[in-house]
């Protein structure tokens, strides 16, 4: 075997590890995106061949890329998340960005983060392309210069979504749950058959006989499935050495994953076919935001004061805008917008603090336990 085919086994020995240096994982995100770029290319240029193609449209380019950018997206996020999987898996140590030894992202997790991915790059495609319709106006995109700008796209979106799967922190994570739910909410409302809904709620856009219900529900329940995933990252480092503070993580960490399934169900059960389920859920979101928000420095005592303020805050502004609902102010579809914003605002930083505050030290929360069992 020659000096090349040596390195290559080495480096992918190496990515394979779990302590795999930075480095690594960058150069082989380089090859896993070179490796797409071909395939695009030579699956691309066969399809376009003999075509004048647009840029967005039925069988445009546009449409090409984003399908396949979507493709793409799933299978180099699994590609991924293969590269830091260890070889042999020690009960004892940490992984994917958890404070916790043992913990780990389940099945359930990853495919729902691996489907976030997918839309993102399905949605995104989309978007630039409509955009570059629009500043390229009747411009036609010939088979080979439309093969190498798809060949691009596919290998962009692979080597952004296999970076994302070995560093699956959780502010990665955060931020691929607040861009997700902003391009799908986005979609909806542009594929929505109805350009009015806005005058009745934001349910209007998950209604069965909307053009955007499937976008608009698959949004909240893949959302869901996020937040609970984001609510045991944000629980997981926090110091609770005493009876009392493991208990106030419980209740947190059982208020955040209750409002991820109640966020959830709002997308299963729509407004036109379960309408008090619906709004049991969607009302029962805000009431365990606020109790959790409100009951914040009783169940964790050593949050900070200052996001503690920040969270009643978002509370109060909630409150107030049911007022003017109340009063006919606003409209529900605002209320709705607002408070979303909110909440989901809310739940990232939290991440972030939740992740500076780090966990006790060892030797710290041995003498603290000693200390609780003699007293």
């Amino acid at each position: 075997m020659n000096a090349l085919g040596r390195r290559v086994l080495q480096v992918l020995r190496q990515v394979r590890g779990p302590d795999t240096a930075d480095a690594v994982f960058e150069a082989t995100a380089l090859i896993v995106g070179a490796g797409f770029l071909v395939v695009g290319f030579f699956v691309a240029l066969p399809v376009f061949w003999g075509h004048e193609l647009a840029i967005s449209g039925s069988g445009s380019i546009g449409v090409f890329a984003a399908f396949g950018g979507a493709i793409t997206a799933a299978i180099a996020f699994a590609l991924g998340r293969i590269a830091v999987r260890p070889e042999q898996v020690d009960p004892d140590a940490v992984r994917d960005g958890f404070t916790v030894p043992g913990d780990r992202l389940r099945w359930y997790d990853l495919a729902a983060i691996a489907f976030a991915h997918a839309a993102i790059a399905y949605l995104g495609w989309l978007g630039i392309a409509e955009l570059l319709e629009r500043s390229f106006t009747d411009a036609p995109v010939f088979p080979f210069p439309g093969a190498v700008l798809v060949a691009v796209a596919f290998a962009l979106t692979g080597y952004v979504s296999f970076l994302s799967a070995v560093a699956l922190t959780p502010m990665v994570l955060s931020l691929v749950l607040a861009v997700f739910l902003v391009v799908g909410a986005f979609a909806s409302m542009l594929a929505s058959s109805d350009v009015h809904w806005w005058r009745d709620n934001l349910s209007a856009l998950g209604m069965s006989s909307n053009s955007s219900s499937v976008a608009f529900n698959a949004t909240l329940i893949i959302a869901g499935v996020m937040v609970t995933t984001i609510s045991r990252y944000a629980t997981a480092g926090l110091p609770a050495v005493a009876p009392a503070d493991r208990r106030g993580r419980f209740v947190v960490r059982g208020g955040l994953i209750l409002l991820g399934i109640f966020l959830a169900c709002v997308g299963i059960f729509p407004v036109d076919e379960f309408f008090l389920l619906h709004n049991t859920v969607a009302t029962g979101m805000t009431v365990v935001f606020g109790v959790v928000v409100v009951g914040l420095p009783w169940l964790l005592p050593s949050i900070p004061k200052v996001f503690v303020g920040f969270g009643w805050a978002f509370a109060l502004v909630i409150v107030l805008l049911a007022a003017f609902f109340a009063v006919g102010y606003y409209n529900l579809t605002a209320v709705e917008l607002i408070a979303a914003v909110l909440i989901f605002s809310w739940i990232i930083v939290f991440l972030r603090t939740a992740g500076s505050m780090g966990s006790v030290p060892s030797a710290r929360a041995d003498e603290v336990g000693e200390a609780v069992a003699a007293g």
